[in-house]
């Protein structure tokens, strides 16, 4: 490998990209981190908003490493963006990461030197850079949505996307708000604007069901008790459905009985975080009928916190605007109760729609509103989009844009044919959206570290997997999906939100715990559904024997 640069090159300095710098250079690579941003922390430099803060609870939320967690104490349940921005400095203070990660780069494109095996990696400054192997670690909101709206940049005061907020901050005190957008970031940002905004006006297309947080204060004491149970905790995640210390229930004809669905609801209610989404019982997200069990629980609490009834039936309709639990639920802390403020103002744009930014602020169909400050919490061209927005050229010449445009291809959502020596985590067709994220970062990145390892260390000097695999595992995708209720909803993961986007699954729905039992199969079987170098064409790579596997799946991967 001293024909190139590097052994490795890893885009992000996220979770998933600090932790393959990490184990990769344990490994023996010689490796380089290319990241955008100035600092360590991938989504937690640029989310720095009023209001931003993870979804998932610690210690879910970090490192299982025992000489992270053994010394790192937080200060809250969920942790807020500059607590996050502290523990990535203790981890690089401890693993020592930042002396092989470019700061401010932005991968432009990347080609493969089919004579040469290796990939030519340009960056935003003109800089070219030489790899064995080639590893994005983008995250499934790397690239920011931004809608087509006339007029937008028109408008005379600061008009932000909330993932590209200024580093220094802005003041909501005594401006006139408006929020665009009303999923996560939307429902943070508009929690803390209503405390300081002379006016706040969200505009919403669709309800958010969220649901309630369930803060907690921590301090030294409290995790060094809950630090007796850590790896009993981590240990959980394998076995999960998304990589958190609980999973989703059984369910089978008869049981749970309507009494014990509705007491096992309070009790996940009660409980906050995710438990009342991904620990509730799996036929929530297949069964129609029991979906709106959930969702009639979950109206039932919401209602008697709004007040006016014109916007109870706007935030909490009485039918279901999406089977709930099948657009990601925002977590909140008291976003119904600020409805109650006078000042804060609610517009729905369906039957009230933006028609254009102007200088002072926005015009809808039924008029003009004046604002300071506009903020676009509009999500991401999710999942497949950062990737998509890196120059990526496979051996024909071709884009994985281009590739991608018809429809996501993908092999365990870790590679394409005709890009060797590629291999992403995080990505589309894994379960990236659906798993939480450092247990990805860690679960599936080991899988890859020891997939490189073993290129390396078995001389393998190019590695390509096939379309018939790819075709193999969309079935999976598919059948999958099918056997759910995501795609009954106009979600990002399904790639609706993004005008023109082929409409798919782009998040792997059958649980973590399936997924790393089919990656294992596949690098049991040698690798099956990959060529390595010229052993091409053997006549056992095209992956079929994973479909074969997912008919078998057990009843929470369906």
């Amino acid at each position: 490998m001293n024909r190139t640069d590097h052994d490795v090159i890893v885009v992000g300095a996220g979770f998933a990209g600090l932790y393959q710098l990490y184990r990769l250079r344990q490994q023996g690579f010689r490796v380089k981190l290319y990241e955008a941003g100035a600092e360590l922390g991938g989504i937690w430099y640029w989310n720095c908003y009023p209001g931003a803060r993870v979804d998932t609870h610690v210690p879910m939320y970090e490192y299982g490493l025992e000489e992270i967690w053994s010394e790192w104490n937080w200060s809250e349940r969920f942790p807020g963006w500059a607590e996050l921005r502290r523990y990535f400095n203790f981890v690089d203070q401890k693993l020592d990461l930042r002396r092989d990660v470019q700061f401010s780069t932005r991968i432009a494109a990347a080609r493969f030197d089919e004579a040469q095996e290796h990939w030519r990696i340009e960056t935003d400054s003109g800089e070219t850079v030489t790899a064995k192997f080639f590893v994005p670690c983008l995250g499934f909101g790397t690239k920011p949505f931004i809608p087509e709206i006339k007029g937008l940049g028109s408008f005379d005061g600061p008009c932000h996307h909330t993932a590209q907020w200024p580093q220094d901050g802005l003041s909501f005190k005594d401006k006139r708000i408006a929020v665009i957008g009303t999923g996560a970031s939307g429902v943070q940002i508009a929690q803390e604007a209503a405390k300081e905004a002379s006016h706040l006006t969200i505009f919403q297309r669709t309800p958010c069901l969220a649901l309630p947080m369930r803060q907690q204060a921590l301090d030294p004491e409290i995790m060094a008790e809950w630090r007796k149970g850590y790896r009993e905790r981590y240990a959980k995640r394998r076995n999960s459905f998304g990589g958190f210390d609980f999973s989703l229930l059984p369910s089978s004809p008869g049981h749970p009985t309507p009494a014990e669905r509705q007491t096992k609801y309070q009790e996940l209610w009660d409980e906050g975080a995710f438990h009342f989404w991904i620990g509730t019982y799996m036929d929530v997200l297949t069964d129609e009928a029991v979906n709106r069990t959930a969702y009639d629980f979950w109206r039932a609490r919401t209602l008697p916190r709004i007040k006016d009834p014109r916007v109870a039936a706007l935030l909490a309709p009485q039918e279901p605007p999406y089977p709930f639990g099948t657009k990601r639920p925002s977590l909140e802390q008291g976003f119904f109760e600020i409805f109650n403020q006078d000042n804060v103002e609610l517009v729905d744009l369906n039957t009230d729609p933006i028609e254009a930014i102007t200088p002072r602020g926005i015009r809808t169909h039924d008029g003009d509103l004046e604002f300071d400050i506009i903020v676009l919490a509009t999500g991401f061209d999710a999942v497949s989009g950062g990737l998509t927005s890196i120059d990526i050229r496979d051996t024909a010449g071709g884009s994985l844009k281009q590739r991608w445009a018809e429809g996501t291809r993908t092999y365990l959502g870790i590679a394409t044919s005709g890009f060797p020596n590629l291999i992403y985590v995080y990505g589309p067709q894994s379960p990236s959206g659906f798993c939480n994220g450092p247990t990805c970062a860690e679960l599936q990145g080991d899988w890859v570290v020891r997939f490189l390892t073993d290129m390396r260390d078995r001389g393998v000097t190019r590695f390509e997997t096939t379309a018939a695999a790819e075709n193999a595992w969309g079935r999976i995708m598919r059948e999958l999906a099918g056997r759910s209720l995501f795609p009954r909803a106009n979600s990002w993961y399904m790639g609706a939100n993004i005008p023109g986007k082929p409409r798919e699954m782009l998040n792997y729905p059958g649980g973590i715990a399936f997924y790393l039992e089919q990656c294992d199969a596949v690098r049991d079987r040698d690798y099956e559904g990959f060529i390595l170098n010229a052993a091409a064409a053997a006549s056992n790579r095209d992956g079929s024997f994973v479909v074969e596997a997912m008919m078998a799946a057990p009843a929470a991967a369906q």
